[in-house]
């Protein structure tokens, strides 16, 4: 395995997350100001200008380009787990000065800077380890003002569906214009309160329009999207019929006292990549 030719695929694959939206999304930002007037349909227009001008310029789509948090899938064979971790912090620490990204980590009591996306448990890297000898790394790029909206919920399961469905739109409704929509809305739903937390974030990697296999899932997601977007809150905040693009749900079993519940936005900058390794050290960047 080359070390150095890791790295440099993974701040190509960073760079990627940061400069070029993925299709799905420019088609359902495409397919909504079609759908828009007025200023809802300017601001959306104005987002797609910005996504040709990051994609054709190869520079950030936003000035803040959020958290590295990286989401590994790895084989429990693979042979290059144990420098993995430190390969992933190198690409971040060269993807700062070569992109450039904006240096987002700062220390929770001093507020210092180090100025190179790394810190304490940054990059965020979540890990899961696998059958084979494979290894998947999913990249997603947290800015803070989406972040910012995200919630937790510790509901009371006699509140069954209905009042998880409250919570939600509630929750978004009440964010408005702050983590730029129209957004992607991430849910996990039981668990505990780290892992719905947890669901909710990783629900994100699904494209847009992707519904979850279960049915019953799958329209909840239909109908909180279409709740979300009847708020009227639409692009930016500023008024329109386009608030959400899509809504994501994960879940897992939980506790029969405790009916968990978490948000994690994502803003219409919805930066994603994956980079997958075989075990003879052949890399794609997708």
């Amino acid at each position: 395995m080359n070390d150095e030719e890791l790295i440099r695929q993974l701040v190509a694959a960073i760079r990627k997350a940061e400069t070029v939206l993925g299709k799905d999304v420019v088609l359902a930002l495409k397919e909504a100001s079609e759908a828009e007037s007025g200023t809802a349909r300017v601001q959306l227009e104005t987002m797609l200008e910005n996504v040709t001008a990051a994609r054709d310029g190869s520079i950030p789509m936003c000035q803040d380009t959020g958290i590295q948090t990286f989401i590994v899938r790895v084989g429990a064979k693979y042979p290059g787990l144990s420098s993995l971790r430190s390969q992933i912090i190198q690409a971040v620490r060269r993807a700062t000065v070569e992109i450039p990204l904006r240096p987002n980590t700062v220390h929770p009591f001093t507020g210092e800077n180090p100025g190179d996306n790394v810190g304490e448990h940054v990059p965020y890297i979540s890990w899961e380890i696998v059958d084979g000898d494979r290894c998947v790394i999913e990249l997603l790029p947290k800015g803070g003002g989406s972040e910012n909206c995200a919630a937790l919920g510790m509901l009371s399961p006699g509140v069954g569906i209905k009042g998880v469905k409250r919570f939600i739109v509630d929750h978004v409704v009440g964010c408005a214009g702050k983590p730029c929509p129209p957004g992607i809305v991430g849910v996990g739903i039981g668990g505990g309160a780290d892992l719905c937390l947890k669901l909710a974030k990783l629900s994100l990697l699904r494209p847009v329009g992707a519904r979850h296999p279960e049915e019953n899932v799958a329209s909840l997601e239909v109908e909180l999207r279409d709740l979300i977007n009847g708020s009227g809150i639409g692009p930016m905040g500023m008024g329109g019929k386009t608030t959400c693009l899509d809504v994501h749900i994960e879940y897992a079993h939980r506790h029969p006292a405790s009916l968990p519940v978490g948000i994690v936005y994502q803003c219409w900058a919805d930066r994603r990549a994956r980079v997958t390794i075989d075990a003879g050290g052949k890399i794609e960047v997708i």
